[in-house]
């Protein structure tokens, strides 16, 4: 043993459990008076927030909840669900924020499966919600969520229970709970899975500390930056942002629903500086109609996160004025953990080179220890040559804790000692990465990979195409071949012919789409294509 090992232990005054609950505490006493959270007319300092996250944890405790609970939100972009961030882990539970736009069998399992006391939900929702509770095995305690900003005609009551009557039954002067272990989870999240139930995803205090402070590292923001919440916070935590935020006395501008008119709106009145998004918002911000666009004040900063986006949006968001970084991540790795650092030798190349770099997945944020392209079967990294295509693996502390109640799973995604993420994907020998596919989205035709993603690009490109999706057709000569699936511009039609030659200008003949299919595209609530659906089609 070492002396470094003698008489050099632990205790209170060295060692204190990592949680992100502590930004808000130090939120509260730096800056008590700045102006935190704005949604509509609700203005709230950091004075403010604090008070309302501790009544809220009290009142959470006098009915019984305690530390391994779980309480449920089913909330938009609102104070509540921000809220929640600090109120719910204040008490030693775990916050499970639930997919807004899930059908009610899937809402009931999730509450189920999670074992829910609690059901804290927007009155908007109450159709499902309503439907969900009748499928529930058993009680729990629900408050609604009264929106006055919300469709009032619509707004039935849920529960018994009202959040800001709720909130107000608890104490002023309450103690919450410092983590006796930053491995004790702090949320749960289920995937949005295509087949089967959801997985529910367990994240650690730790884990979630080290988010915030690497993104902020890793996306260089400022202190009192202005954030507009496009990413909902149900979807990993807001990318983890309700966390980071109030680390850098940042204010958070909730947007309630996805409405391009309304972003260029709050962009303007606040002055916002950063948000995220995922490339289908990106992309119906610039095919925004002139009538529901403002002149950007200042420069404004986006990471994209979720389908790769093709190289042409970056050129597109540019133009009007927003600096786009391209991140990759999972609701597994508390979402973002790679990025397309940028390298100031590319400013030399050309503008399209430089949108195709852009579009790369790019090389680990400073809170992940490794990320690598692997053979699934040998275990050993690829070559950096741009072509061998692998799967992404991943290794560090922004990793999830595991599947929740489900050790198989767990068990198979963290095989061989790192996690697989299920992203086909080559390595550039300058180290970054670039996403080829998802490994059931990889087209093999005639023995032959096809990456959807590449013929996406191409597509995207054509003036009339607002939005490419690409799957696999059964063919009985070549087993699979490409079939696309557009959602086209207004007012600029195209045709499936004219479509197949501008593919043929520069994709080899094999990877040309072999149909063209012109429809809305299926999308998840946070904007990700349904392939799934568009593949059930055949």
């Amino acid at each position: 043993m070492s002396h470094y090992d003698i008489n050099l232990d632990k205790n209170a005054a060295n060692y204190i459990p990592l949680t992100p609950l502590s930004f808000l505490e130090r939120a509260k006493d730096v800056y008590p008076n700045y102006e935190a959270i704005v949604y509509e007319d609700r203005k709230y300092t950091w004075n403010e927030v604090y008070k309302r996250a501790t009544k809220f944890a009290s009142a959470l405790e006098k009915i019984g909840i305690k530390k391994g609970d779980t309480v449920s939100f089913l909330a938009f972009n609102t104070p509540e669900i921000f809220e929640a961030h600090y109120s719910v882990p204040m008490t030693g539970a775990v916050l499970n924020t639930i997919n807004i736009r899930l059908d009610a069998n899937t809402i009931s399992y999730i509450l189920n499966h999670s074992d829910a006391k609690v059901l804290v939900v927007d009155r908007q929702l109450h159709v499902e919600v309503k439907k969900a509770l009748s499928k529930l095995e058993k009680k729990i305690t629900i408050i609604d969520i009264h929106d006055k900003f919300a469709d009032q005609s619509k707004l039935e009551k849920i529960g018994d229970l009202e959040y800001e009557n709720f909130l107000n039954t608890g104490e002023d002067n309450y103690i919450w709970k410092i983590p006796e272990d930053e491995w004790q989870a702090i949320s749960l999240s289920y995937t949005s899975g295509t087949t089967g139930n959801p997985k529910g995803v367990v994240y650690h205090h730790r884990g979630s500390y080290l988010m915030s402070t690497g993104s902020a590292v890793a996306w260089n923001m400022p202190n009192r930056l202005n954030f507009l919440t496009v990413v909902p916070m149900f979807h990993c935590n807001g990318w983890c942002y309700p966390w980071t935020v109030p680390m850098l006395n940042g204010r958070t501008i909730c947007l309630r629903n996805i409405d391009v008119k309304k972003i260029f709106e709050l962009i303007d009145k606040y002055d916002i500086t950063h948000f995220g998004g995922a490339p289908i918002v990106l992309n119906m911000i610039t095919g925004a109609p002139e009538s529901d666009r403002k002149k950007l004040k200042n420069k404004v900063h986006v990471l994209t996160a979720g389908a790769p986006p093709p190289s042409i949006i970056f050129k597109k968001m540019k133009e009007l004025g927003f600096e786009v970084m391209h991140v990759y991540g999972l609701t597994e790795t508390y979402g973002h953990v790679t990025q397309c650092a940028w390298n100031d030798d590319w400013n030399e190349f050309n503008e399209e080179k430089q949108n195709e770099i852009k579009a790369r997945q790019g090389v680990r944020y400073p809170n992940l220890e490794r990320a690598a392209i692997m053979d699934p079967e040998t275990m050993k990294e690829v070559p950096k040559d741009g072509k061998t295509i692998g799967e992404i693996m991943l290794r560090g502390n922004v990793v999830m804790k595991g599947y929740f109640k489900d050790k198989a799973a767990t068990d198979k995604a963290m095989a061989g000692g790192w996690f697989h993420s299920g992203d086909l994907a080559v390595m550039h020998p300058d180290g970054y990465v670039k996403i080829q596919d998802r490994s059931k989205d990889i087209i093999i035709s005639g023995g032959e990979n096809i990456s959807s993603i590449e013929i996406e690009n191409t597509l995207s490109k054509h003036p009339s195409v607002s939005i490419a999706a690409v799957v696999a057709k059964p063919d009985e000569k070549w087993g699979e071949v490409p079939c696309a699936f557009i959602e086209m511009v207004k007012d600029k039609p195209t045709t499936e012919k004219e479509l197949i030659s501008f593919c043929k200008e520069t994709l080899a003949g094999f990877k040309v789409p072999k149909q063209v299919v012109f429809c809305e595209l299926p999308k998840t609530s946070t904007g990700k294509i349904q392939k799934f659906e568009l593949r059930k089609k055949f």
